[in-house]
């Protein structure tokens, strides 16, 4: 959410016109409904269960579907627009975007949802990079401030309105739609924007990177491979063919890194330049950036099932206890800088450690749950998570894209926030198996509903507390190394 993935890519543009009126709102717009499809989901998870008869599983790759199509072809969806024009890639996208949500929203089971949902988060991948392209070509510096100042604003706005606002669509139960107003909203809002993108001035990249093809859906494929048993395989008993789809992914994604090379050697465009990884600090940064964000979605997917399935939250309620955690992330995000300025990575080991002291009074306030009565001493552990995920995962992807050589850094970012969409699908998986397998086939009701959900849930989350931990211990160790070379240097 926080990444400026086209930010080295895009240059600013040469031409003096004023952009119209329309176009930063019109921007603005498509940041703000992608990341809102992101956590409305966060509160219908509940009601589509019911609704699907889908189970965890189901559920999970509802979730994790949309952040892994996104994620895989958020570089191609940026070169694209590089190429043929990100005016047209943005109305492209945005109308694919209400078109898949529509699906989304009429999806009879949860095969099709899942489907759909994957179909939403490839459209997210061609819209959401020619938001910040855009943006950076359309302004001079003193603009381009302004403008991603406001467009930090609204993605953070968005996703605090995605989980109090879809709680009240839910609820008010529009048309008798119940959850499903959530993704047909989208239609009418999606078609204006794509109506608007004629207010935006059409850009190109001179000699744009072409699209590793090939590449992408090698990746997609093996990480599929992987995902897909992860999720199947609790619920399933782990039967003979979950193994051999995780297998078959060990050499799909062999196969993947194999034929980069292979781009890269004859001079191709390669989806992911491996040779980045050469760079150990970036290898180590890379390795946070996955797994501080695998423990952000699966979070709050877990967090909505405890509190609606096991304690009975409607919706709207759940809304209601997401918001404050989402707005200690809000500003926390706008206070992380300053700190990181004070402070360097030390900054951003720091507010890692906050998330995990956030984490760990949360595993214990809810492990120890009777009834929703006690929910309200769970609340400043989930915001003390907010604010930690705010001061540690905004900065952590401009420390990591800074590592590498400013002519790499495009290729760096692009492979940063792929990271950070895969992250939170593996974690959904990771999680799932400990969340399922200690939640058990019949959850009870009542008073044994409560307990083996809160069971659950603080179960699971020792896997993201020890993942947040590591990774702090990570940042730290690398500053100190760094600030003990830079010291040896000086003497």
């Amino acid at each position: 959410m926080t990444i400026d993935h086209a930010s080295h890519s895009a240059r600013p543009c040469l031409s003096q016109s004023r952009p119209s009126r329309l176009a930063l709102p019109t921007l603005l717009l498509g940041g703000f409904i992608t990341v809102f499809d992101l956590f409305v989901v966060n509160v219908a998870i509940p009601p589509m269960q019911a609704d699907l008869g889908a189970g965890f599983a189901e559920i999970g790759l509802v979730v994790a579907g949309y952040a892994l199509a996104f994620g895989v072809l958020l570089i191609a969806g940026g070169r694209l627009g590089d190429r043929y024009g990100r005016r047209r890639l943005y109305a492209a996208g945005m109308v694919g975007f209400a078109l898949t949500s529509f699906l989304c929203g009429i999806a009879p089971d949860a095969a099709s949802l899942i489907v759909a949902r994957g179909l939403q988060g490839a459209t997210a991948a061609i819209l959401f990079p020619q938001v910040y392209a855009l943006l950076r070509v359309m302004y001079d510096a003193a603009g381009r401030r302004r403008a991603f100042g406001l467009l930090g604003i609204t993605l953070g706005l968005a996703a605090i309105a995605g989980q109090v606002l879809g709680g009240v669509l839910i609820e008010g139960d529009v048309l008798g739609l119940g959850w499903r107003m959530i993704f047909l909203v989208n239609l009418p809002v999606g078609l204006a924007a794509a109506v608007l993108a004629r207010s935006l001035p059409e850009s190109r990249a001179a000699g744009a990177l072409g699209v590793d093809w090939a590449g992408t859906c090698l990746a997609t494929a093996g990480l599929l491979l992987l995902l897909f048993p992860l999720l199947e395989g609790p619920a399933r008993g782990w039967p003979l063919w979950t193994w051999a789809c995780m297998a078959a992914s060990v050499v799909v994604l062999t196969v993947f890194m194999l034929w980069e090379c292979h781009v890269t050697q004859r001079g191709g465009d390669p989806a992911v330049d491996l040779g980045l990884f050469r760079n150990r600090d970036f290898s180590a940064g890379s390795v946070v950036v996955l797994l501080i964000y695998s423990t952000s979605t699966s979070l709050f997917l877990c967090f909505s099932l405890l509190i609606q399935s096991g304690l009975g939250l409607t919706p709207f309620e759940a809304g209601l206890v997401f918001a404050p955690a989402s707005g200690g992330f809000v500003v926390a995000s706008w206070a992380a800088p300053k700190i990181q300025a004070r402070l360097g990575p030390l900054g951003i080991a720091g507010g890692m450690l906050v998330y995990a002291a956030g984490l760990a009074a949360l595993i214990v306030m809810t492990s120890g749950l009777g009834d929703r009565s006690g929910l309200s001493s769970v609340l400043p552990a989930f915001i003390l998570v907010g604010v930690g995920q705010g001061l540690s995962m905004t900065p952590l992807l401009n420390l990591v894209i800074g590592m590498v050589d400013e002519r790499h850094a495009g290729m760096a970012a692009g492979g940063v926030a792929t990271l950070q969409q895969v992250g939170g699908a593996f974690g959904v998986s990771i999680v799932g198996i400990f969340f399922v397998g200690l939640l058990g086939p019949d959850a009870g009701d009542g008073a044994a509903q409560v307990s083996r959900h809160a069971a659950a849930f603080s179960g699971a989350m020792i896997y993201n507390l020890v993942a947040v931990t590591v990774s702090a211990g990570l940042i730290a160790w690398a500053a100190l190394k760094h600030s003990k070379t830079s010291a040896e240097r000086t003497a």
